[in-house]
Parts: C-alpha cells; sequence; structure tokens
C-alpha cells in the first residue's frame, strides 16, 4: 500500500471529487457508487439538502458526489449487492463508510454480494446526523467535523447530536485488505487529505508515496478512546435497565411490528423471512385461547418473538451501523440492543463482523467443542 498526502486548496470535499473523477477518466472503473447531493424538487435545477447513494457513469456528474456529508440514509451495502449480486460485466468502485464496508463484507461471505471487479474506497468517518437533522443543517454541517478532524475531536452542531449509532462507533477508521483506497480526515491538516491505496492504484492515479500524517495516529486514537467509552457507557446503562425477560419485553413495549428495523437492516438479506409469509397469521380462536388462559393477550401479537428471532440470525454479524434504530417510529433502540447482545456472543466465537473477507461468520462453520466454555462437555 502506498500512503501519501495531497493538497487541497479548494477543500477536501474538491480533492476527493478528484481523485474519483480520476477513477472514471483513467478507466480504472466503468462506474462509481457515492453519495451525491439531490436536486432541491423546486425546478430550480440546484442542489439541495438531501444526500443518497447514486450510481455514476459520467465523470462531469461528479461535481455533486458528497462523501463527507454527515448523513447515512440507507447502509449503502445493500446497494452493492443489489449491484453485483448477479452476472454484470461493469468494473465498480464503491465510496461508503466504515460500517458500510463490514456490511458489504458479511453480505459477499453470505453470497449476497460479488467483490469481483469491485474497488472498495474507504472514507473516515467523523459521524452522522439523522436525514431530518441533516435536510436542517445542510451541506454546511460537514465543514464543523472537518474543523475538528485534524485532531481528532470531531464535534456535532450547536443544538443537534450525532445518531446514536455514531456516538459510540469505536471503528469510525476504514480497515482491512479488501479495501483499495481509504481516504482520510482524521488527524489530517486542513487543507490536505491523506490517502492510502494499493500499489497498482496508486500508479494509476500518479499517487507519490509518502508518510502517513505525523499526527494521525494520536488522533485516531483519541477519536476511538472517546467513542469507546461513550459505547461502553451506553452498554452498562442498557444491561442494568434491561436484566431479565420482562424488562426486555418492556423495551420492545412500543413496537408495533412494522418490520421497519428489518427491511432497514443491511445484513438481514433472505429473500423468504417466516415473519413475511402467513405463520404468524394465527387463527381467530387462538387469540381467545390465549386470552382464556393469560387472562389477557397483546394484540399485536409476537412482538418479542419478533425481535428475539432476529438477534438469534443476525447477532453475530450485526456492523453497528444503526439503520435499525433510525427506522424505528417507536423510537427503540433497537440497534443498542443488537451491539450489546452482539458484543457478548461475537465475543464468545472471537469473531469480528467486517474485520476480514477470509473470516467465516460462526453460523457458516461448525467448531466441535466451541461451546465448552458455557458448559458444554468436550467430545472425547
Amino acid at each position: 500500500m502506498i500512503e501519501t498526502t495531497i493538497d487541497a486548496p479548494d477543500g477536501a470535499l474538491k480533492a476527493i471529487q478528484d481523485v474519483l473523477r480520476d477513477l472514471l477518466e483513467k478507466d480504472v472503473v466503468d462506474a462509481l457508487l457515492v453519495p451525491m447531493t439531490m436536486p432541491a424538487g423546486n425546478g430550480s435545477g440546484e442542489h439541495g439538502r438531501t444526500v443518497a447513494p447514486m450510481l455514476v457513469t459520467d465523470p462531469a456528474a461528479l461535481a455533486q458526489a458528497n462523501p463527507l456529508a454527515p448523513v447515512l440514509p440507507i447502509n449503502a451495502a445493500r446497494a452493492v449487492a443489489n449491484l453485483t449480486a448477479t452476472e454484470h460485466r461493469e468494473r465498480l468502485a464503491v465510496v461508503l463508510r466504515p460500517c458500510e464496508i463490514r456490511a458489504l463484507v458479511e453480505l459477499t461471505k453470505f453470497q449476497q454480494a460479488n467483490l469481483d471487479d469491485v474497488l472498495i474506497v474507504g472514507v473516515d468517518c467523523l459521524g452522522t446526523y439523522r436525514v431530518a437533522d441533516y435536510q436542517q443543517l445542510g451541506p454546511a454541517a460537514a465543514d464543523d467535523l472537518l474543523a475538528g478532524a485534524a485532531a481528532g475531536d470531531p464535534q456535532s452542531h450547536e443544538g443537534f447530536q450525532f445518531r446514536a449509532a455514531c456516538q459510540m462507533c469505536e471503528q469510525p477508521i476504514p480497515a482491512g485488505d479488501h479495501v483499495a483506497l481509504t481516504v482520510g480526515l482524521v488527524g489530517v491538516t486542513p487543507g490536505q487529505v491523506y490517502l492510502k491505496a494499493r500499489d497498482d492504484l496508486a500508479q494509476t492515479l500518479d499517487l507519490s508515496a509518502g508518510d502517513m500524517p505525523p499526527g494521525r495516529a494520536a488522533a485516531i486514537e483519541k477519536l476511538v478512546t472517546a467513542r469507546t467509552q461513550a459505547r461502553d457507557a451506553v452498554w452498562a446503562e442498557f444491561r442494568g435497565r434491561v436484566n431479565s425477560m420482562d424488562a426486555l419485553l418492556a423495551e420492545f413495549a412500543t413496537c408495533i411490528r412494522c418490520h421497519n428495523c428489518m427491511i432497514n437492516c443491511p445484513i438481514c438479506y433472505c429473500k423468504e423471512c417466516i415473519f413475511r409469509t402467513a405463520t404468524f397469521d394465527h387463527e381467530s380462536q387462538l387469540y381467545y385461547q390465549w386470552a382464556e388462559r393469560k387472562g389477557a393477550v397483546r394484540l399485536l401479537s409476537d412482538t418479542l418473538l419478533f425481535h428475539l428471532t432476529r438477534l438469534n440470525h443476525m447477532v453475530t454479524s450485526c456492523v453497528g451501523c444503526g439503520m435499525c434504530t433510525e427506522a424505528c417510529p417507536a423510537d427503540i433502540p433497537v440497534g443498542t440492543v443488537f451491539r450489546s447482545v452482539g458484543e457478548k456472543v461475537q465475543a464468545l466465537f472471537d469473531y469480528h463482523p467486517g474485520r476480514s473477507l477470509d473470516e467465516a461468520a460462526p453460523v457458516q462453520e461448525f467448531r466441535e467443542d466451541e461451546l465448552t466454555a458455557l458448559g458444554e462437555r468436550p467430545h472425547s
């Protein structure tokens, strides 16, 4: 890998747009999936305060690319799956935040995405706002974050907060051999952008070998430490509050079983889902029988079963992107539940979702004595 720092006299965003444009103009790829500022919608031809992943083939269109916009309307790993899961001829570059990269790695392991002819461009994540908050703040919201990035202390705009998942994200930096190009902002002097590129890609982009910015390692450590402390505080509060089945039931008491969390989770990919079948369309008489036995029965039913089933299926691969929380109309902290439970389960299997394409997910392999730590008798 080649490390270098490039000057950004017109700002970090313009420098990144130029690098992305080179990928198309120098025939490295045929298309880019990148966050783009969307038209304002008022007929003015101007672009507004909404950003969404778009598939781009025209280099000129990249003038509206905005991978620094601190907003995550979807986890774009789902979009990469749509673009690569079936046969295609095009070479694709995908510009993703770290949680999106981790989700893409997990989807690839489960054969829901294919990374052949896919070039991953990872961007340091300074934090993201909820979509409605970003619409109020607009593009200037990125300026606040860049100002603090050099010292490893990006701060949210006054009166606003980062998404809950970002406040406790201890993995804000792209990592792994599968990342072909890293765009670094943390610990980088304003007016510059740090790049770490695969050797062949660096040659094509005419990047000269240099060094990591001297303050980057310390700034990353500062950012990671602060977010880890925030994460641990959230988990401690959650585990102290939710320590029984009754408490867990209370946590999901406002669930309306809309399935938004399932639909927006990048890892929840099953084409045939038991919750999208008639399995839970119970015969009417059953409700009366349950009410007779228990004295009262909740309608809609099976809300807790829905969440426990998802936990059972997804918890080892949860990458902590928090899209489930953002999608919940009842403001249930679904992401906190999944991350808190996931930390325990992932530690049990010594598994880190999204870390490596070569690391099989726990549900993909069987180790004969993997549960002896939980009291299972070793096999003789």
